[in-house]
């Protein structure tokens, strides 16, 4: 009997060490910040936006990128060419060893698509970023207004309707 326990014991702790394995490697030196993304009404592509912080002594590439909330998310890259502005799919973003990357517009960017559910400013959404070797960071991206702002538009209250109809 204890030879069991020894043996499942063993299997177990192999398993946890499967689990942590999956949460290590690149992404366990990725930071991530102010992750973000564009709203746009209906069913515009919308635009993600993060920063990333490359705290190891090795460069580390973000190979990938999915969410349930949308079909499919890209890693996008826009870029000025003779005056015009030019944007196509990436395979890989690199951040260098002990350096920042942000994302923005006219830059790297994550090309959010289809999405499943009505989103709006003030909302969240999960997105599961896939970094070398597998490697993977879960992240929370904030729904904002087209102008990049935070807050949800207001919606007019009973009160300010009452006042409108007494002008």
């Amino acid at each position: 009997m204890r030879f069991k326990s020894i043996i499942a014991a063993a299997c177990l702790a192999a398993a946890y060490a499967a689990a942590d394995a999956a949460t290590t490697g690149a992404a366990s030196a990725i930071e991530v910040k102010q992750a973000w993304i564009r709203w746009l009404p209906g069913s515009a592509p919308a635009g993600g936006y993060l920063t990333l912080i490359n705290g190891s002594d090795q460069p580390i590439s973000l190979t990938g990128a999915a969410s349930p909330d949308y079909g499919s998310v890209g890693l996008h890259r826009s870029v000025m060419r003779d005056g015009v502005s030019t944007m196509a799919p990436v395979d890989r973003i690199t951040v260098a060893a002990h350096s920042t990357l942000e994302f923005a517009s006219q830059g790297y960017h994550l090309m959010l698509k289809a999405p499943k559910i009505a989103l709006n400013p003030g909302d969240h959404v999960s997105i599961t970023l896939t970094f070398d070797g597998g490697s993977q960071i879960n992240v929370p991206f904030e729904i904002r207004r087209p102008d990049g702002s935070a807050a949800k538009p207001s919606l007019p209250t009973d009160s300010d309707a009452n006042a409108q109809a007494l002008r």
